[in-house]
């Protein structure tokens, strides 16, 4: 992907994340996510591409969103699929908790899995275990293979997962093969790609989350070498039936080289709360400041950017 459309990709996402921490706090995630919805939205269609999203966030809560589907930018210039989350972790802003992100992955045309928003299991881990797990093994056996390849003991493995009820048989799984948890509210994204990522400290991500976080993760954590093994979990008989109508499954196992195919993509995020991989937005007079991220395919490079917002 060209450079210039990645740095105009993190122009969206600053101005998403702008916009969504104004509701930091507020007790208001529904117009904090409809704040980062429109500003991105608007963003995108100043820059010459032809995008259209092929698995975003938003309809399985009945949030805001930009739906599967739509058309953006100009519709000159390249075409691209891209998964989105306007806002990743909108109870964080909400409630002013830990972890909140503004995220676009993106890629050639055909190259990112087109799916519904609604939910899978996940097991990911960074370059060096991603050959060592199988989504579906127990948890005490990919724990234990997974450390093997870290050259760790299992004692001193680190499992990230999202604290929902959902999880407390596989909280306990985990306790019992003798690894740490690490619990978060929010944000699997984030959670996905820390494996990857040695200052995280986090070696692993396990359990159920939102299939636009599968694809948004596989992205970044393709790029960097590591490996997402996920498959669709619905919750219900409705999300099953949209997924059944999709013509896709519940037994299929996706790696990264499912979710996204090929070099040419880039996975771009901006903080609005501090979180793992990100500062969140700073307010300091006379400039706002965001900090991203930026990870692109082609040329396997992780940049971080830092940026002053002057009000003209």
């Amino acid at each position: 992907m060209d450079r210039n459309l990645a740095l105009e990709f993190v122009r969206v996402t600053e101005a998403a994340a702008i916009a969504a921490s104004a509701w930091v706090g507020k007790g208001q995630g529904k117009k904090a996510d409809a704040a980062a919805v429109d500003e991105m939205r608007d963003r995108f269609n100043q820059i010459d591409f032809a995008g259209t999203v092929v698995i975003g966030e938003g309809s399985k809560d009945e949030s805001a969103e930009l739906y599967n589907g739509e058309k953006v930018g100009t519709g000159k210039g390249p075409r691209m699929d891209l998964a989105i989350d306007p806002l990743e972790c909108t109870d964080s802003v909400a409630f002013g908790r830990y972890n909140a992100l503004t995220v676009i992955a993106a890629g050639s045309h055909g190259s990112l899995l087109n799916a519904p928003d609604t939910y899978m299991e996940k097991l990911a881990v960074g370059p060096k275990a991603a050959k060592a797990i199988k989504l579906g093994a127990p948890v005490k056996v990919n724990i234990t293979k997974a450390a093997k390849a870290l050259g760790k003991k299992a004692q001193d493995v680190t499992v990230c997962i999202l604290d929902r009820p959902r999880h407390q048989q596989l909280i306990s799984d985990v306790r019992k093969a003798g690894a740490r948890v690490r619990l978060i509210t929010d944000g699997d994204v984030a959670g996905a790609i820390a494996p990857c990522l040695p200052e995280s400290g986090v070696d692993m991500l396990m359990g159920v989350g939102a299939s636009a976080e599968a694809v948004l993760a596989g992205v970044a954590v393709k790029i960097l070498g590591g490996q997402l093994l996920c498959r669709f979990k619905p919750k219900d008989e409705h999300h099953a039936s949209v997924l059944k109508k999709a013509g896709l499954n519940t037994t299929k196992i996706y790696s990264v080289s499912d979710l996204a195919k090929g070099k040419q993509l880039t996975f771009t995020a901006t903080g609005v709360i501090d979180g793992p991989l990100l500062l969140g937005v700073r307010f300091a007079d006379p400039a706002i400041i965001t900090h991203s991220i930026v990870i692109r395919g082609q040329s396997g490079t992780v940049r971080y950017v830092t940026t002053h917002h002057h009000e003209k």
